[in-house]
């Protein structure tokens, strides 16, 4: 509780301080410091479906998450959580919550509608680096320049199967988005055991993070990557090696053709290799071979990765990256990690970081090379009540890579404000932590109740 109430205070530490500087010089280019978006009471269509929805998880969630099959409770969680992002989503309207999301003019659909800048494909990837910079002629929209164009590619082919228009790319988003939490339940299962899968279902079903994965194209970004160390957890603990390692590698590589700041996923992958069983370097080959498809074909239709992200750098300190106080963002940013992730995860993450500083300890202690940590068991009930069995060590050192790999991200300067959108992928890989935690309901109601409240009261801006 008490590291709860330390995240609240940096929270409006970091409203107090924003507030201050951006009504002193508007450096900070947000109205509502730290989150990007404005003050704006308010209730919608989704209001009463969204009280439903988190009232019902919260008095059945833990209970059915501990019984259901396995095979029944994957789907449950991906439609639970659909239906929650949906919800949240419609409280600002069907168009500004959902359709209009990605049709706005920093957004990917500005370049297909009205003139569809991609319909030869092979030249506008050939093309792509000339139109990052804000002073080159017909430069792209901000979130097209600043990703690769994987991202914008997704949008172009869904247009092209007849699946145009805002509505259709946010309903994929969201749709796609919220496999990322069935993507994580598959992975906690298989390295930490399934107690504690079973433990962090309600948690990654009712996150405050699905105020912005709703509706955001990071929300399918963040699926995307889930699904890559999904796939490298199962090849790595002996679950179909070959097969599951080449899709593995296919899809993180395609992760990096998606936003440059998912190259970061290295560590949690890193993280899960770390926690296969004895076997583990035998899928590597095959997770090479995957990760070398996507680059090599962006690279034969002419898109420099590494070129583009140079100019991207030298874009973003050309427009708001430029002028944003690096010694506030720096700090502000994990207030803003502390509202998409929640109380919860806050709190297990003090747990899992005590846990991983013992084993760090331990080894530093060993003469010998440590021991493997034991394997998990894939049984309900195989740790204690609160989920800090010999499983627990491997579900901390998870989540801590996951923190790890936020740290990087905010260190390195390029994630200044917004990153309640951005960092979308890294934060969904802390909420396992809070499985940790005794009496989860408790921990529910204030995970539901925050995000409530913030898609409530500020109109988000993704």
């Amino acid at each position: 509780m008490a590291v709860a109430v330390a995240a609240a205070l940096l929270v409006a530490t970091a409203a107090v301080v924003g507030y201050a500087i951006e009504h002193s010089d508007g450096t900070l280019f947000v109205s509502a410091a730290p989150l990007y978006g404005r003050w704006g009471p308010h209730v919608g269509p989704g209001t009463a479906a969204a009280v439903a929805l988190a009232v019902a998880v919260v008095a059945y969630g833990p209970s059915l998450a501990a019984r259901l099959p396995w095979r029944w409770l994957l789907p449950a969680a991906w439609g639970t959580g659909t239906a929650w992002t949906f919800s949240l989503a419609l409280i600002d309207g069907w168009q500004r919550g959902v359709a209009g999301r990605l049709t706005a003019r920093y957004e990917y659909l500005q370049v297909i509608s009205p003139v569809n800048r991609f319909h030869d494909i092979p030249a506008a990837l050939r093309d792509f680096t000339h139109h990052i910079l804000i002073h080159s002629p017909g430069h792209w929209p901000a979130h097209i320049a600043g990703h690769p164009p994987a991202a914008t590619l997704t949008f172009v082919y869904l247009d092209r199967i007849g699946l145009g228009g805002g509505a259709w790319a946010g309903v994929w988003c969201v749709t796609v988005g919220a496999t990322a939490a069935t993507a994580v339940l598959v992975t906690v299962r298989v390295l930490a055991g399934e107690a504690l899968a079973r433990r962090a279902a309600p948690f990654l079903v009712l996150a405050p993070a699905a105020v912005w994965m709703g509706t955001s194209a990071d929300g399918y970004f963040a699926a995307v990557a889930a699904w890559s160390v999904a796939l490298l957890a199962l090849a790595v603990t002996g679950h179909r090696p070959r097969t599951a390692g080449l899709a593995a590698g296919l899809l993180l590589g395609l992760t990096a053709y998606l936003s440059y700041g998912l190259t970061l996923f290295a560590v949690i992958a890193g993280a899960a290799v770390l926690l296969g069983t004895r076997s583990r370097l035998r899928p590597l080959p095959f997770v090479l071979a995957g990760l070398t498809v996507v680059p090599l074909v962006f690279t034969l239709l002419g898109f420099n990765w590494w070129e583009a992200y140079h100019l991207l750098v030298t874009r973003y300190y050309e427009g708001a990256g430029g002028v944003r106080p690096y010694g506030y963002w720096v700090w502000a940013n994990l207030a803003c990690t502390v509202l998409i992730a929640g109380p919860a995860t806050v709190a297990g993450l003090r747990r899992a970081g005590v846990t991983t500083v013992r084993l760090a300890v331990a080894a530093f202690r060993t003469p010998a090379p440590p021991a493997p940590l034991p394997a998990p068991a894939h049984r309900p009930g195989t740790t204690d009540g609160t989920g800090t069995g010999s499983a627990a060590p491997r579900l901390a050192v998870l989540v801590v890579a996951a923190l790890i790999a936020l740290l990087a991200a905010d260190l390195s300067g390029m994630s200044k404000a917004e990153t309640e959108r951005i960092w979308l992928p890294f934060v969904l890989w802390m909420l396992p932590a809070a499985a940790f935690l005794p009496r989860p309901r408790a921990w529910l109601i204030a995970q539901a109740a925050l995000a409530l409240l913030l898609n409530h009261l500020l109109l988000t801006g993704w």
